[in-house]
């Protein structure tokens, strides 16, 4: 009996594996444990999904997102705290330290409570501005709920976001309106490629801070789509930090709540919205996985993976300079449970890299064959006219997907002494090696016709 018990514990812990391709451990950092009963459908959502969620106080005494040098959580989603500090567990440093642990983060802000000292260090850390006032929202008079904010409108009810470029996948589409109420909005730095924004402000919103008695805001924060409601981060090693300008668009009363726009009424998608963008955060979409990596001497014998014709011997160490080459990569897309085949965005080319300092070739990989979970893409090509060093290369690095770096490192050789072709196999030394044969053939009949010649007679001429 023992071992069918264990049979069905290992059973029922297989059935309830995390969706996250990185891990399953969540920690939930809530100020008060009175305010959890707010964020129960996001927490219950997660526990369904197969996260093992911990909440716990940022003043808890054994926090801490380290154990022995690793991290002890793999996500984190940090809710607004009344305080300005957050405690030595909780520094931009620790932050930093457990995204370089490739840990993803989600930020939640709230214009009620002033933004920890700690959080503001380290969103300016990856260049992300939040208003350095607190009450600071955002509002805007075209596109407001009716009902709850008739006189404030701050709280807007925008369409669910859109691909910021055509070579880019959209992970967060989807229908119907999303509420953010009473957001605060970010400004994102022009420099960096790493971080982009997921829910923009329409370009009638403003920032702006009820405390301020004017009438006329003069000098706001920023306005129109310069404002992020929710921003994104995705760091080199493809660790994730999302950043939610309204905490009560995570909470329970607005996953399902009955707004009006424009004298219509809607129902706000609110948890449909909010599960794409945790699932994004926590590596449960937009992950990357390289399989077979594969190249070969090119003889025409077989352009699949799959096939029951012979290839050449699979990633030689050696090739030589002028000669065909091969090559086949297999990439897969881990979507929710599974993973499933990658196909690029429209107007997007998986490319491959030859180079030694620099790229010789750099080339498109188009599809060849597709199997259940994966997309083998392949080209061909001839070695550049030069020896070394090289690298075959995916430097493959797009917002929103995982970053993907592979490489393979092989040697080119020159000619040997006997692989030259020889000389009456090159049309242009035809004329020299004619040249040569005329000059022989010349000598030799000059030299027969010289031994073969009878001499002329001489007359001698008689003395008396």
């Amino acid at each position: 009996m023992r071992w069918l018990f264990s049979f069905l514990l290992l059973a029922l812990l297989g059935a309830v594996q995390a969706l996250s391709s990185s891990g399953q451990r969540l920690l939930v950092i809530l100020d008060e444990e009175a305010e959890k009963e707010k964020y129960s459908v996001l927490l219950e959502d997660l526990s369904s999904r197969g996260f093992h969620t911990t909440v716990q106080s940022p003043k808890a005494d054994k926090l801490s997102l380290f154990r022995h040098g690793e991290r002890a959580y793999d996500h984190v989603i940090l809710l607004p705290a009344k305080s300005k500090g957050l405690g030595p567990a909780l520094t931009a440093n620790q932050f930093l330290d457990f995204m370089n642990k490739e840990g993803n983060v989600i930020v939640a802000l709230s214009s009620e409570h002033a933004t920890p000292s700690s959080v503001q260090s380290l969103l300016l850390e990856l260049d992300i501005n939040v208003p350095s006032d607190k009450g600071a929202l955002v509002v805007d008079h075209f596109n407001f709920d009716s009902t709850s904010a008739a006189d404030k409108h701050d709280v807007l009810l925008l369409p669910f976001p859109k691909a910021i470029r055509p070579d880019v996948k959209n992970y967060f589409a989807g229908e119907g309106l999303i509420a953010v109420p009473r957001a605060v909005g970010q400004t994102l730095g022009n420099d960096s490629p790493l971080i982009q924004p997921i829910l923009r402000a329409p370009s009638t919103a403003y920032s702006y801070n009820p405390k301020d008695e004017a009438d006329v805001v003069e000098d706001p924060f920023a306005t129109g789509e310069q404002l992020n409601i929710i921003s994104s981060v995705q760091a080199h090693n493809s660790a994730r930090l999302t950043v939610v300008g309204s905490s009560e668009l995570l909470q329970n009363k607005w996953f399902a709540e009955k707004a009006t726009l424009n004298g219509q009424a809607v129902k706000t998608a609110n948890r449909d919205f909010v599960q794409k963008v945790t699932a994004w955060t926590f590596k449960e979409t937009g992950v990357l996985k390289i399989g077979k990596f594969l190249h070969y001497h090119d003889e025409g014998v077989s352009k699949k993976l799959n096939t029951s014709v012979a290839v050449p011997e699979h990633n030689p160490k050696i090739y030589r300079v002028k000669e065909d080459v091969a090559f086949q990569v297999e990439v897969s897309e881990y979507e929710n449970d599974h993973l499933a085949p990658f196909f690029p965005a429209q107007n997007d080319d998986l490319q491959l890299e030859f180079s030694m300092l620099s790229p010789f070739h750099r080339l498109n990989l188009t599809p060849i064959s597709q199997t259940a979970n994966s997309t083998i893409f392949g080209v061909s090509f001839r070695t550049p006219d030069q020896h070394g060093i090289f690298n075959f290369r995916i430097n493959y690095r797009r917002p929103f997907l995982s970053n993907v770096d592979e490489k393979r490192q092989v040697t080119v050789r020159h000619f040997a002494h006997d692989e030259w072709p020889r000389s009456w196999q090159i049309s242009g030394a035809w004329v020299w090696i004619g040249g040569i044969w005329v000059t022989v053939v010349g000598w030799v009949a000059f030299v027969a016709l010289w031994l073969y010649s009878a001499p002329t007679e001489r007359s001698v001429k008689k003395t008396q």
